[in-house]
């Protein structure tokens, strides 16, 4: 930089220098003045021409540049422009290693527009998906893959849950949909296909395989129960043997709470969704499920209710009395006596929320994200004392997901625990549209027995 500018400056000590010759032989200062200024211009047009031409043309700057200052210009645009092709370079290197590692995956990965439509798609996604990249470039992706839940899943923008379908070009197979937001705004979506079918079939497996034997052991059980209870009441069994018939028929009681909790499990696996659902009066359920937590608790426990009388549900009436009963229940097993055990029924901004809350041990952290799974228990002990099965929380979880709604749980040891049952707004129903829909059942029927039969 130094010497570019010695040189401008020497070039203008040489303009002056020659002014004054031209002064000296006989022109006058101004002209002189004129005529060097017009030489440092024309230089200076000269390289600013050249340099737009090579800009325009795409041509690299490289050595030799001119002398001064605009050498500087040269040299250091060559410079940005070698920067920007090993940008460049770099950028086409990880792009090429990114097509390949999305090439190498398994599952089907289709890039969405923000108009919803295929802008990319990896190999796997022809045969998984059917959906062909570049060919079906542009189209939507309801169109290629015609299923008509995916339309649907992809507008809601409710991605949570996997949507499972079996694609209809190849029955034979289950996939696992899932679809994130990325991009501008996430206003694009990545929709990844993933082959779940021998896992999908696994799972068929044990859930029939859990339900035969279920049903299959109910009937000897029945039988061993009858002796049972039989041999216990009879006046010629021994006292002697009594403390074990009664030791027997309780492990037999909790084999049968067992076996009808497994049963339950099964059929809530059958389907995603609650079928024959209907009106549920929440209050008039919970009155009689707190009754019976009384019962079980025989005084032991202090119970503060707060229920919201007009608040109702949109569900499976026997489903959700399971739920909320296996919540109530298990605080009053799982609390010692004396325990304060809080129950709310309340209407919040984020739609109807069921909350049991204890002031008992609590659960360490470890343990809370294992609680909905089958036959867990942080206490094995205690568990087994007070007759658990280790299967309620997981028929709760199985039962809001059917309602589409949400299990959380907050604890800390020695500071309680709390369950809250979350669900939609779109469940809601209030007591005035209950007696409406009540009155417009009855109406019906009575109509429908006034026609004369045909």
């Amino acid at each position: 930089m130094r010497n570019s500018t010695a040189f401008e400056l020497g070039l203008v000590i040489v303009g002056g220098l020659g002014s004054a010759l031209l002064i000296g032989l006989g022109l006058g200062w101004a002209e002189s003045l004129l005529i060097g200024l017009c030489v440092l211009l024309a230089r200076h047009a000269w390289n600013l021409f050249r340099l737009a031409r090579l800009i325009r043309r795409q041509h690299r700057l490289v050595p030799p540049f001119p002398s001064g200052i605009w050498g500087d210009i040269y040299r250091a645009i060559g410079q940005y422009q070698q920067r920007g092709r090993k940008g460049r370079k770099r950028q086409l290197r990880f792009f090429r290693r990114f097509r390949e590692a999305a090439n190498s995956v398994p599952d089907a990965l289709v890039v969405l527009d923000k108009s919803r439509r295929i802008e990319w798609a990896n190999p796997a996604a022809q045969v998984l998906m059917d959906v062909h990249w570049p060919p079906d470039d542009g189209k939507q992706l309801s169109e290629v893959f015609d299923h008509p839940e995916l339309a649907s899943y992809i507008v809601a923008g409710e991605y949570a849950r996997p949507l499972e379908v079996a694609p209809t070009h190849n029955r034979s197979i289950m996939l696992s949909i899932r679809v994130a937001p990325f991009g501008e705004r996430k206003k694009q979506r990545l929709v990844v296909g993933r082959d779940i079918t021998k896992v999908f079939h696994l799972n068929l497996i044990r859930r029939d395989f859990v339900a035969n034997a279920s049903h299959e052991l109910r009937t000897p059980l029945t039988v061993i129960t009858g002796f049972l209870e039989t041999l216990a009441d009879s006046a010629q069994t021994p006292a002697g043997h009594r403390r074990p018939l009664n030791r027997m028929q309780h492990q037999a009681e909790r084999m049968r709470s067992i076996i009808e909790d497994l049963l339950t499990l099964s059929r809530l696996e059958m389907d995603e969704q609650a079928v024959e659902v209907g009106p549920v009066d929440v209050p008039c359920e919970l009155e009689q499920i707190v009754a019976d937590a009384s019962a079980l608790s025989s005084g032991r426990h202090q119970f503060q209710i707060e229920i919201d009388s007009d608040l109702m549900l949109i569900g499976k009436d026997s489903e959700l009395r399971s739920a909320f009963s296996n919540i109530l229940f298990n605080a009053v097993k799982h609390t010692p006596p004396g325990s304060q055990i809080q129950l709310s029924w309340a209407q919040t901004a984020s739609g109807p929320v069921f909350r049991v809350t204890d002031n008992g041990p609590g659960i360490a952290p470890k343990h809370i994200p294992r609680l909905t799974e089958r036959f867990y228990r942080v206490d094995k002990a205690r568990s087994r004392e007070s007759g658990g099965t280790g299967l309620g929380l997981a028929i709760v979880k199985h039962v809001l997901s059917r309602h589409e709604a949400r299990l959380a749980v907050a604890s800390e040891p020695g500071q309680g625990t709390s369950f809250s049952c979350h669900f939609p707004p779109a469940s809601t129903l209030s007591a005035i549209q209950l007696e409406r829909q009540r009155q417009q059942a009855h109406q019906t029927s009575s109509l429908a027995a006034t026609q004369p039969s045909v």
